[in-house]
């Protein structure tokens, strides 16, 4: 039986200098396991080292960035939520006609979200006269978004009259605040 354990003991004895032995330093240094690095052409002549590259990205896809998530905040940071109107007048002008065009491409990058189109009046007016402007008023931005392909089924229009205005005052400046059409995210 010590002859089987004396035999044993050397055995593992002779496993550990083994490994000892191949896990010994000598003077003789590492090999580099790293890959050369290759300078190219433009690396060489800028003196800098190369940078790593981003994708270009088109117009679209910045476009499309831009456009954020389908609610209030990203749609009015975007393509604006309101349109203005002229006194007594229910007619887009063209400033209105170019910000209902991106409000569109925000609807078509988004087609599940629907839209409720608000029409406001200043504060002129008897109050059945101003719900009746407002209406006209939701009505037309509707209509300019039908007409640019956004399907009806997505929006809904509702007159508010003078009955809520975005800024209180008298005057010119204040009144005009209040003649929109807004675009609020469902």
């Amino acid at each position: 039986m010590t002859s089987k354990r004396l035999g044993k003991n050397i055995a593992v004895i002779s496993a550990v200098a083994l490994m000892l032995a191949a896990c010994s330093s000598k003077d003789t240094p590492p090999e580099d396991t790293t890959p050369p690095v290759v300078e190219t052409e433009d690396s060489m002549s800028s003196g800098q080292p190369d940078q790593p590259s981003t994708p270009e990205l088109s117009a679209e896809e910045l476009d499309a960035q831009a456009m954020g998530s389908p609610n209030q905040a990203s749609l009015t940071a975007y393509a604006g939520d309101r349109v203005f109107f002229a006194y007594d007048s229910s007619e887009l002008t063209d400033e209105a006609r170019m910000t209902l065009a991106k409000q569109v491409r925000w609807l078509e990058r988004f087609p599940r979200v629907a839209v409720t189109v608000e029409g406001h009046c200043d504060e002129r007016g008897t109050r059945e006269y101003n719900l009746a402007l407002g209406e006209r008023r939701a009505t037309a931005v509707k209509n300019y978004l039908i007409a640019r392909g956004i399907p009806a089924s997505r929006l809904k229009t509702i007159s508010y009259g003078k009955e809520r205005p975005a800024v209180v005052g008298n005057g010119e400046s204040t009144w005009s605040q209040n003649r929109r059409g807004v675009l609020v995210v469902q």
